[in-house]
Formats: structure tokens, C-alpha cells, sequence
């Protein structure tokens, strides 16, 4: 299933602010995930419908908004 991706424009913002070499795998690693959810993903503690996707030392959070549509955060 193919989930469709928003990013906020303050998430593109601090994108920005990343190495070109991080930004892509950043990038690509989300595309990865958007085909079902694979990667190092894992959902949040007490928090509804919020996950997260661990990219080397960083971690993307976003928001699982409907059956396929995701909120990054």
C-alpha cells in the first residue's frame, strides 16, 4: 500500500539546514517507508498515531493520519 507524504514547510526548513548527503537519505529512506512502512520504524509510547523512522543518528517523526496518508512532523 502506498501512503501519500505531507511534509510542513518548518520540516522543509530544518531540511534545509541538513548535509546534502543526509537530506538525500533522509529523502530516500522516506520514500522506502511510504511503500508499507518498512525501515527502522516504530510507533511512539502514549502517543496516538505518532511513529518514528530512525535514520543513522536521526530520527524522523511523523504522524500516521489515515490509511494512507502520513504527516511528517
Amino acid at each position: 500500500m502506498k501512503y501519500k507524504i505531507t511534509i510542513s514547510e518548518q520540516t522543509r526548513r530544518e531540511l534545509r539546514q541538513l548535509p546534502k548527503e543526509l537530506r538525500r537519505n533522509i529523502g530516500y529512506r522516506i520514500e522506502v517507508m511510504s511503500e508499507d512502512l518498512r525501515g527502522d520504524v516504530k510507533k511512539l509510547k502514549d502517543q496516538l498515531n505518532r511513529y518514528r523512522l530512525r535514520v543513522g543518528s536521526h530520527r524522523v517523526m511523523f504522524v500516521l493520519a489515515g490509511r494512507r496518508s502520513k504527516s511528517m512532523l
